[in-house]
């Protein structure tokens, strides 16, 4: 089975705790503090296998969690930080925020690696936060929480040339033939339902992957019927091999064919249509295929490459998979954007956003909300004074104390932060 698109959930590790804790050595009667800090969390970092070919693997695992950092300990001794946790996707896979649909990373090369969710920091210990003013703090940070995050992989195949063509012209039997694929073989439209990937090997022990791509109809760019499924399984194959049924059994005219999905890879990308095409005349072997591939032959013109080959007696098909090697081994990588000219950067003041939110519930209380508040918050230790005061500082110094004011807080109110309740004090 080829799984070419998924969803995951990924959570790198948390950091550990920082510590409070002091110097106890015989002869130290006033020792310092001594706490060390916490340990960063692992990564999760997304690295490609070339040995791997679907995603078949994400179905039945999708959750992934890094492990946390470990917490700090005392002699100001540091907690030990977690490697990466890695997953490995094959070449080709494209890793997407579902939430955002920023595209995270594009992977491509074995060995590539890319970050997708960075582990916690680790929290600082006491002996981080000592002063002359408070030589022995009571403050101590826990770690900073790992991102998490709900991503969709994508798989673009990389193969080397790909099979293009109406619904039920022979892609599948051609493939069948010419490697050791076995794709599902039918009598009616849209039989290949998921891209097929088969190894050809050439007369002259050359080789190359070739995918039999879903079936396309007129409109596919804008995703009728399987065409995203379609279009985007081509962007990155060198050659393309254009199937067409040349006996016009099913009332199609082969020219009408052509044009069809030709225009159809325009409008999808303008440069599908550059990349190098050879055309395989299927079904010679019906008749009303000569007279149909003389009038084809006149209709494209001489620049088109045209292989009369017949997938159920295997005539010709050594000549096209010959041509086909010669001219992906011709064809040098195939960019799908040209780099844009570097234009000249002009700045503008633009004002900040306010890192935080404040709304007022119907129960008269007040709902603060914000990613930098959010993370204070769960890195703030409040079974120890010291730490509440250093929140109690940072709300002040964002201003969250005084817009509460202004919005009609009074002693008693409660304020919430996540899923947890205080009690306002003027």
């Amino acid at each position: 089975m080829f799984v070419d698109k998924t969803q995951i959930y990924v959570k790198s590790g948390d950091g550990g705790n920082g510590m409070v804790a002091y110097r106890r050595e015989k002869y130290v009667p006033a020792g310092g503090p001594a706490g060390g800090d916490g340990g960063r969390g692992a990564d999760i970092v997304f690295v490609v296998d070339e040995g791997l070919r679907t995603l078949m693997d994400f179905r039945y695992k999708r959750h992934f969690k890094g492990d946390p950092g470990e917490n700090g300990r005392t002699k100001k001794q540091h907690g030990k930080s977690r490697a990466a946790y890695e997953i490995q996707v094959p070449p080709g896979t494209t890793i997407t925020d579902e939430e955002t649909g920023q595209v995270l990373a594009d992977l491509t090369v074995h060995g590539q690696r890319a970050v997708i969710a960075r582990g916690g920091r680790g929290g600082r210990g006491n002996a981080r936060f000592a002063t002359p003013a408070n030589p022995a703090p009571e403050i101590a940070e826990n770690g900073e929480p790992g991102e998490e995050k709900k991503i969709v992989l994508e798989l673009k195949l990389l193969a080397d040339a790909g099979l293009i063509g109406f619904p039920s012209v022979g892609k599948s039997t051609l493939l069948s033939i010419v490697s050791r694929a076995k794709p599902k073989v039918a009598d009616y439209h849209f039989t290949t339902i998921k891209p097929q990937l088969g190894v050809v090997e050439t007369d002259d022990k050359r080789s190359f992957v070739l995918a039999d791509l879903p079936g396309l109809i007129e409109g596919a760019h804008e995703g009728v019927g399987l065409g995203h499924q379609f279009l985007r399984h081509i962007e990155r194959t060198r050659v393309l091999i254009h199937v067409i049924d040349m006996s016009g059994m099913e009332g199609r005219d082969p020219y009408d064919d052509y044009m069809t999905i030709n225009k159809e890879l325009e409008q999808y990308n303008l440069r599908l249509p550059e990349r190098p095409q050879l055309v395989a005349a299927n079904k010679m072997d019906l008749p009303g295929a000569e007279d149909n591939l003389e009038l084809f032959r006149e209709q494209v013109g001489e620049n088109v490459q045209i292989f009369p080959i017949s997938a159920a007696t295997n005539a010709g098909i050594d000549d096209l998979i010959r041509t086909a090697m010669d001219t992906i081994e011709a064809t040098p990588e195939f960019p799908l954007y040209e780099e844009e000219e570097e234009e000249r950067v002009v700045y503008s003041y633009v004002e900040r956003e306010k890192p935080y939110a404040i709304e007022k519930d119907d129960d008269g209380g007040f709902t603060i909300t914000g990613h930098e508040i959010e993370k204070v918050f769960k890195m703030t230790d409040f079974n120890r004074h010291d730490s509440v005061q250093r929140f109690s500082r940072k709300m002040r110094k964002l201003g969250i104390d005084q817009e509460l004011r202004d919005m009609g807080a009074e002693d008693g109110d409660t304020v919430r932060i996540l899923d947890h309740e205080f009690e306002f004090v003027e």
